[in-house]
């Protein structure tokens, strides 16, 4: 759930849940839950394995969570990245104009402020003014983030998501410790990736 947790709808899982009990609902902040209570249950030395499914509607979710999934060794992961958010909030074409609480917000989200090298280049106009780079651009700095920073030891090229107008809503990630894994959701992406509309 995102950190404002909508009662409502932990009601309305709950009622297509029914009555089962191998299914568990923790209403509230997910970078809390997830760290706290749902992670320390896969454990390495346990054998216990997982697929963590983070699909933040905005930039709500924190870097420690996704870093903590890959040092895990145990957890594969599927990511929204919700480029549409990013962009509306924090990645405009004059960086000096973004609130402090949205770039507060993306340092969390990415895990420090290396975003702004990736996302601004002032090498590409006469003016050595700030450039902002295409989301593929930042799509890609992510991915190689989740392998060099997080421990995930496979992430292929995500997907993008696009809406009915072909814009990039957000990129959907996948990242594991396995190469059997990664095989297979790549061979899933790469038949869906000019289909990505929702």
């Amino acid at each position: 759930m995102s950190p404002a947790c909508d009662s409502q709808k932990v009601e309305n899982l709950q009622q297509l849940i029914g009555e089962r009990d191998d299914v568990f609902l923790y209403p509230g902040d997910c970078n809390v839950i997830l760290l706290e209570t749902v992670f320390p249950m896969v454990k390495y030395e346990d054998y216990r394995r997982g697929l963590c499914i983070l699909d933040p509607y905005a930039m709500d979710l924190d870097w420690k969570v996704i870093a903590t999934a890959g040092r895990s060794r145990t957890l594969d992961m599927f990511l929204n990245f919700p480029v549409l958010d990013i962009n509306r909030n924090v990645l405009w074409r004059d960086p000096e104009r973004v609130k402090e609480s949205q770039v507060i917000r993306m340092n969390a989200y990415w895990g420090d402020d290396s975003w702004k090298e990736i996302a601004y280049r002032t090498d590409t106009n006469l003016f050595s003014t700030p450039d902002k780079q295409p989301n593929d651009i930042v799509a890609e700095a992510f991915r190689k983030r989740l392998k060099q920073v997080a421990g995930f030891a496979r992430v292929p090229k995500p997907i993008p998501m696009r809406n009915s107008t072909g814009a990039t809503v957000y990129y959907l990630f996948f990242a594991s410790q396995k190469d059997t894994a990664e095989h297979i959701v790549a061979d899933i992406f790469r038949k869906y990736e000019n289909r990505g509309e929702l």
